[in-house]
């Protein structure tokens, strides 16, 4: 049986909310990069095919939809926060601000709040867990920060090809971690996860 993405901004209309964001991020597993959130508005009622949870579609679907999503919305936020913040506040910290940045973004002030399982202690907010699933404004927001940082990722794939980026985006596959054990960790990785901070002291040991 379909979900009805529409179920909980539908509630939300009943109670006079009309300008719902959706909010959801991507790039909380990847030993580098950033994490990208990104919050959208979408008109009242929209309804977009093929729009569920971003990491079940391919690579070209969610291109589409990105193209669709940006020209359809009422208004589209985007953060972005490095690995350096990452490092210094954690990356559940790092998540909860780089949604609360990509509400400050949208060009026009949300009524509501829909969040993919995030608190971000604020009032007229809902947290859904799987929201990506259940959610049509946090789909297309999980669209939206998806193919943002993919395409960051891409860049870094451009600029540092022998690291294959385009194939893995910096999450922890066996192939990335044996291509940081043979070229060395690059200054946009995360220090402080677990596959760097090993290798960072192991190359600091041999060094002594």
């Amino acid at each position: 049986m379909e979900i009805d993405l529409l179920s909980y901004e539908k509630d939300l209309y009943l109670k006079g909310y009309h300008l719902i964001a959706g909010v959801d991020e991507a790039g909380r597993g990847p030993l580098c990069g950033p994490v990208v959130a990104s919050a959208v508005i979408l008109p009242e009622n929209y309804h977009l095919k093929g729009l569920n949870d971003s990491k079940k579609l391919t690579s070209k679907k969610r291109d589409e939809l990105y193209d669709i999503i940006m020209k359809d919305a009422v208004s589209v936020g985007i953060s972005i926060i490095s690995n350096d913040i990452i490092d210094e506040i954690n990356i559940l910290e790092a998540s909860r601000l780089a949604m609360n940045n990509a509400i400050k973004d949208l060009k026009t002030k949300p009524d509501y709040i829909l969040t993919d399982a995030m608190d971000l202690y604020k009032e007229k907010v809902l947290p859904i867990i799987k929201g990506d699933q259940k959610s049509i404004s946090i789909a297309a927001a999980s669209v939206i920060a998806k193919v943002t940082r993919d395409r960051i990722m891409d860049d870094y794939d451009n600029k540092y090809p022998l690291y294959e980026f385009k194939n893995h985006k910096g999450y922890p596959t066996k192939k990335h971690l044996e291509l940081i054990e043979k070229y060395g960790i690059l200054d946009f990785y995360r220090k402080s996860y677990k596959p760097v901070k090993k290798i960072l002291e192991r190359k600091n040991n041999e060094i002594l």
